[in-house]
């Protein structure tokens, strides 16, 4: 049995920040769970994905992937409101495909405790931005709790349940990149009872938000702000410690550093710090009366300055004589002139233990040597090694098709997901992006605006997440462009996960597979083809007739992630070599399609068999025929 499932606790597990989550959840008796897969988010509904099969009780969790994020909120909030324990999950972006029915929500309410987790990507490891969801608890009045790491994401999760039915309100979770997918020893409590059916008790006047109902609701919600606040005020997750005249002030991971900074600087007995575990509602009273406590404040927060703001407001309205610097440049009030306040952390991208250390002691005024950089001089550069398609990628296949029709003077939007690394040569076909769906829609703006030639990209996931409203926008307005949807049979760049287009048979479970062409044909698209990528002169030849079409016209490129079809359907097709005497050095193999099983050495194209899959594509490129299947050893 899984130790996330273990009954009885007591015991310490090393567990990641995702499985302490899915571990503090199942200790809170959390009977439905829905989710959209995102880095970094995506271990906790895998977690929950594979443990639900397991589960010792007789009484399971129910737990989906749901089409997107907005539907997975829904669907969250209508088990909540049924009365059962409820968590929802997604990366921080989600929430922007969320954020329609969660300001709703925050109105309505919940009978059970309900849990959103937002896990938030600074420095952008794989991700579109790094927007600071903090703020999402300030649009929405909703509270938000954030742990500093796997063992605090635990017990705050357990709590967040307790809290949300508390308040009657969903609560926000927010973690970030280095708490996800941090390790750390967890001490394990006793499995919650999970209440899975429920029953739904009609309360229009609550539940159905006409402008009448919702005037009300907004007071609601306005009155639980002012009890969330109080509860903040002696919440267990706001934590002041350590002593001296100088403070600090921080939340989630960047608290570690702090920590650990503050005990290498030799400064323990100087800094006293506030540990901000709830951070919405901020608990202004304990926060005012660590600002009286201290002439000067560091605020250490990775991304936006809201906590620096809150506390400077604090400062301002109470009247108290602090100096308060961080990200935010301004200035104190001296005895004759004014003095500037200089900026010691950024707004961009996440923070460290040594940038940490040196902006405490910046701000502090503390002796600090940093351990000198290594040099580096006369050492060669390491070599470069850019996000690319793995060997055998029916993607890279599908691009070269569709270059090799259409060269580069065709527009290319592309989607989120592994496509995206089509921006890179040689493939070069990503030229506008911005969110999930979006290649479908801004092919349409795209292609009503200049005119030219457009062939927009798009994974089978990310179109049942959000592209099929743009493709119907597409149809009813009479858009002229070709899409591309890249059919690989899983949600490939997260990590696998099940969709409404996989076919699930091979991997036990038992949702139901939507395929893609009728779909797509009962949207009203006329001219619809599914092709083989693999098959380049077949899929030349449909492409050709695609975007010969007057209109919306689609291409399916039907093929399996290699790395999926290793465990659900494995093959046993040769790798490829290239035969010296016959190549002639054109190299269209590497200039064109650059699989990372291929190489270059001593002036000649060469194929790495334990990379190679044998999928061909390159031996329908080479001119000279020179690229063979690996004989087998007699």
């Amino acid at each position: 049995m899984d130790v996330l499932l273990t009954p009885s606790g007591g015991k310490e597990h090393l567990l990641l920040g995702n499985e302490a989550i899915v571990r503090g959840a199942l200790e809170a008796g959390m009977a439905f769970a829905t989710c959209y897969p995102g880095t970094p988010s995506s271990e906790v509904p895998d977690t929950l994905y594979r443990l639900r099969k397991q589960f010792p009780n007789k009484v399971k969790y129910y737990f989906e992937y749901s089409t997107n994020e907005k539907v997975a909120l829904e669907c969250a909030a209508g088990a909540a409101a049924s009365g059962v324990r409820t968590l929802c999950t997604m990366k921080h972006v989600g929430v922007n495909v969320a954020a329609d029915p969660l300001m709703t929500l925050a109105y309505v309410g919940v009978r059970a405790g309900m849990v959103l987790l937002t896990a938030d990507d600074p420095s952008l490891f794989s991700s579109q931005n790094e927007q600071d969801n903090r703020y999402y608890a300030r649009l929405s009045g909703l509270p938000m709790l954030e742990p500093c790491g796997p063992a605090e994401a635990k017990e705050m999760t357990s709590h967040a349940f307790d809290l949300s039915e508390e308040l009657g309100t969903p609560v926000f979770i927010r973690t970030t990149t280095r708490v996800n997918h941090a390790r750390e020893a967890v001490k394990l409590a006793k499995l919650g009872k999970v209440k899975q059916k429920s029953k739904f008790v009609k309360a229009p006047m609550q539940f159905v938000t006409v402008p009448a109902v919702s005037r009300n609701l907004h007071l609601r919600l306005l009155n639980i702000h002012k009890q969330a606040a109080a509860l903040s005020e002696s919440s267990p997750w706001n934590k002041i410690s350590g002593r001296g005249k100088l403070g600090i002030i921080t939340n989630g991971v960047s608290y570690n550093y702090v920590a650990d900074a503050v005990a290498d600087l030799g400064a323990k007995s100087k800094i006293k710090i506030f540990k901000v575990g709830m951070s919405y509602p901020l608990p202004e009273k304990k926060l005012a009366n660590f600002l009286k406590s201290v002439d000067k404040v560091l605020v250490v927060e990775e991304l936006e300055p809201i906590m620096e703001e809150a506390a400077r407001a604090i400062a301002q309205e109470k009247g108290i004589k602090v100096q308060i610097v961080g990200k935010m440049p301004g200035q104190i009030p001296a005895k004759s002139v004014d003095v500037e306040i200089p900026k010691f952390l950024s707004r961009a991208f996440e923070y460290n233990p040594r940038l940490v250390r040196s902006a405490i002691a910046k701000a502090f005024g503390l002796k600090y040597k940093g351990t000198a950089e290594l040099k580096l001089t006369g050492m060669p550069a390491p070599p470069g090694r850019p996000p690319n398609l793995c060997p055998g990628c029916p993607h890279r296949a599908t691009y070269h098709a569709v270059k090799e029709v259409m060269g580069d003077e065709a527009i290319y939007p592309t989607d989120i997901g592994c496509y995206t690394l089509g921006l890179l040569p040689p493939i070069q076909a990503a030229d506008f992006l911005i969110c999930m769906g979006s290649s479908v829609s801004s092919a349409g703006g795209i292609s009503r605006a200049t005119g030219q030639k457009v062939v927009a990209f798009i994974g089978d996931s990310t179109f049942f997440h959000s592209g099929i409203t743009g493709l119907v926008n597409a149809v009813h307005n009479n858009h002229n462009f070709t899409l591309v949807i890249l059919d690989n049979g899983t949600t490939a760049m997260t990590g696998h996960q099940p969709h409404p287009g996989v076919n699930t048979d091979s991997i036990g479970d038992i949702t139901t597979h939507v395929p893609l062409e009728p779909l797509v044909r009962g949207l009203g698209v006329k001219h619809v083809t599914t092709i083989k990528p693999f098959k380049v002169r077949a899929s030349k030849k449909a492409i050709k007739e695609a975007v010969a079409h007057d209109g919306v016209s689609v291409i399916i490129s039907k093929e399996l992630c290699p790395l999926f079809a290793k465990r659900v359907a494995p093959t046993s097709k040769k790798p490829f070599y290239v035969n010296q005497d016959k190549c002639k050095g054109h190299m269209d193999c590497i200039k064109k399609v650059a699989c990372p099983a291929m190489f270059v050495e001593d002036g000649q194209a060469r194929i790495n068999p334990m990379q190679c899959i044998g999928c061909a594509l390159c031996a329908q490129i080479c001119p000279e025929n020179a690229i063979l299947p690996v004989k087998a050893k007699a």
